[in-house]
């Protein structure tokens, strides 16, 4: 993989470049802004889907069958997603996935009695099905939005505001399911999706996959030979195989969404006032999930000042995030308290978001455009079906009662499997 000299040369990220970014490329304003409003909705949204499931069925694994229909999808429409990202104009990919989801989020609204749980899957399918058409177009455009030069800048950026959303949309999405009810919360993350639509639909930049002579044709869809060139090219480089995978490691602390509302419900609890049972698990549950926020925002923050543009560094800057990975879910397993708990959670959550910013900068730098969206699909595919594995099997064992505790110490010496793996294949780069 020969580096591009532009990128060697250019300045490492600090504040400064953060802000001089989305001051002067109105572009990727518009999709930071996007990203702000429709990533908070969702987090207001996620809590008040496990809180009511465990409501209305008290099983761990109602939580972690939502997770499977909230993260498995991604995998199974990834070849499609993929072709039809590297055809036609990804900004209408986006637009489409937002308007589609604003209407299936508006939909859980009609689950109101434990007799119409079964929604929620579905809805959950669906809406999961449009994220793994925009998640791989919004990571395929960056490099036409920012160049060559400011890609780890601009994933840098995605990322603190990921986890600054992830923080205050867990810990506000709690407030408000509590005070206003889940149908406020669905009725903002369906707005967001609609605001987020029209944030892109004002982006005007080139897409030079997509300038071809040959119109896109539905058939397309169902002809996998692109599907196989798109494999062909990734297994050509055992580098550029190996970064696709690296998210797979990442994706075995999915089993987190099933961790955090069982811990937040059974063990952490937050007792205040008259509050009953259910609120104060889910003022526990955000608390979690926030503290995953703190931790994905000063990760990748410090990292990428450390690591700058320097390919070698940001593979070192990924070994060091799994084993932090693992030893904060080893640290959660066994904190006596919710205050010890939540900074495991910073620590464990720290290292996976650098292993996803890393890895993401050395995707976007060392993949042509016109395979861009496919290799950004497998990508997202790999993760998604790792989490919905760690999930289900973490939903399973603590139904059939195993300890949650144990269950998140599990999870961490898993975590270091995928540390071993890349250790090993650093010296790809040798």
């Amino acid at each position: 993989m020969p580096v591009p000299t532009s990128v060697m040369s250019s300045p490492a990220p600090s504040l400064a470049a953060y802000w001089r970014l989305l001051r002067d490329n109105r572009n990727f304003r518009r999709l930071w802004l996007a990203q702000i409003v429709s990533e908070m909705g969702d987090w207001f949204y996620i809590l008040s889907i496990y809180s009511l499931l465990l409501q209305f069925t008290g099983r761990a694994q109602s939580v972690g069958l939502a997770l499977v229909f909230q993260v498995l999808p991604s995998t199974l429409v990834g070849p499609t997603a993929g072709v039809l990202n590297d055809r036609i104009r990804r900004k209408h990919v986006m637009i489409a996935a937002d308007l589609v989801r604003m209407v299936i989020v508006a939909c859980m609204m009609l689950v109101r009695s434990p007799q119409m749980v079964w929604l929620v899957y579905p809805l959950l399918f669906f809406e999961t099905v449009m994220y793994g058409f925009f998640e791989p177009a919004r990571s395929a455009v960056i490099p036409s939005v920012v160049g060559d030069e400011h890609v780890l800048t601009a994933n840098t950026v995605s990322s603190i505001t990921w986890s600054v959303n992830f923080a205050l949309g867990s810990a506000l999405g709690g407030l408000v399911a509590v005070w206003l009810g889940h149908d406020a919360v669905f009725i903002l993350n369906s707005l967001s999706f609609l605001v987020s639509a029209l944030l892109i639909r004002g982006m005007h930049f080139d897409e030079p996959h997509a300038a071809g002579p040959t119109p896109f044709h539905a058939r397309e869809l169902v002809d996998f030979s692109p599907v196989a060139e798109g494999v062909r090219y990734i297994r050509s480089d055992r580098r550029l195989l190996a970064t696709v995978l690296l998210k797979a490691g990442i994706g075995i602390m999915g089993a987190n969404w099933v961790i955090f509302p069982i811990l937040g419900e059974r063990v952490f609890p937050v007792h205040v006032g008259a509050l009953d049972a259910s609120r104060s698990a889910v003022l526990g549950m955000s608390l979690l999930m926030g503290a995953r926020g703190v931790g994905a925002f000063f990760g990748p923050l410090s990292a990428s000042r450390w690591a700058g543009n320097r390919g070698s560094r940001m593979r070192a800057g990924i070994l060091v995030g799994f084993l932090a990975g693992g030893i904060g879910y080893i640290a959660l397993a066994g904190a006596p308290n919710l205050a010890l708990a939540c900074a495991a959670v910073v620590a464990a959550h720290g290292g996976s978001s650098v292993v996803w910013v890393f890895s993401t900068t050395l995707l976007q730098r060392y993949s042509d455009d016109k395979f861009r969206g496919r290799v950004f699909a497998a990508d997202l595919g790999i993760f998604m079906l790792m989490i919905a594995a760690s999930g289900a099997l973490a939903s399973t064992l603590i139904d059939r009662g195993i300890d949650v505790r144990t269950v998140a110490c599990a999870t961490g010496v898993a975590m270091l499997v995928p540390a071993l793996v890349w250790f090993w294949a650093m010296r790809l780069w040798r």
